[in-house]
């Protein structure tokens, strides 16, 4: 039986229909009184676990899981030794520096050496002001980084920002952008290697339905 890891949560009802245009209907997730965490597909063969956006990548990474979808974002900070297998497209936002509107920083680089950073991504932070050679104390928080700057406890932070209305309704303003993030297809590495097939249709069934979501965009 092949078990698939699907997030709670914003990317969930893109992912079952990529999934069901494979040939894996989930839609039984998608009803409000299901309560289950493991759900069978209608065809019997296969399975969903429906998991936290940051747990798909481990139950990928120690074979609970085949296959998942989850946010690029989730991946670069998790680093996982996961197979990535299709950018889905879906699900966009950007990771970015953010500081209080009324400061005098405009780009990540004029912030002060050893200035404190909140985020809940603090790998994907480290690496990215090591990269300019600023060093920084890093603060990890798990709730609303927002507050970081507002109550003077950090100069910025680095977060996820979709449309910038959190970002313009608490004061704050981004200065630089990460990367982009969009949601990944991966597989684990020793189930796609061991597979006789199946894997690979669902792979390659998701990929065709993505390229042709693109074509018609």
């Amino acid at each position: 039986m092949i078990t698939v890891a699907l997030a709670k949560g914003a990317l969930l009802e893109e992912s079952v229909m990529r999934f069901k245009k494979a040939g894996l209907d989930f839609s039984s997730v998608l009803d409000p009184n299901n309560r289950q965490l493991m759900i069978p597909s209608s065809c019997g063969r296969a399975r969903a676990l429906l998991v936290r956006n940051g747990d798909v990548p481990v139950y990928v990474a120690f074979g609970q899981a085949e296959l998942g979808i989850v946010g690029y974002d989730v991946l670069r900070e998790q680093q996982m030794p996961v197979a990535h297998l299709v950018d889905l497209s879906f699900g966009g936002c950007h990771m970015a520096v953010a500081v209080k509107a009324s400061s005098s920083y405009r780009c990540a680089s004029d912030l002060p050496p050893h200035c404190r950073v909140a985020s809940k991504f603090t790998h994907c932070a480290r690496t990215f002001f090591d990269d300019l050679d600023l060093p920084v104390e890093l603060v990890h928080l798990t709730g609303s980084v927002e507050l970081g700057p507002l109550t003077g406890m950090a100069e910025a932070i680095v977060d996820l920002v979709a449309t910038g209305r959190t970002l313009q309704e608490n004061g704050l303003v981004a200065i630089e952008e990460l990367f982009h993030s969009t949601a990944r297809l991966v597989g684990n590495p020793l189930a796609l290697r061991l597979d006789s097939g199946p894997l690979q249709d669902i792979v390659e069934g998701i990929r065709t339905t993505n390229e042709n979501t693109s074509l018609s965009a």
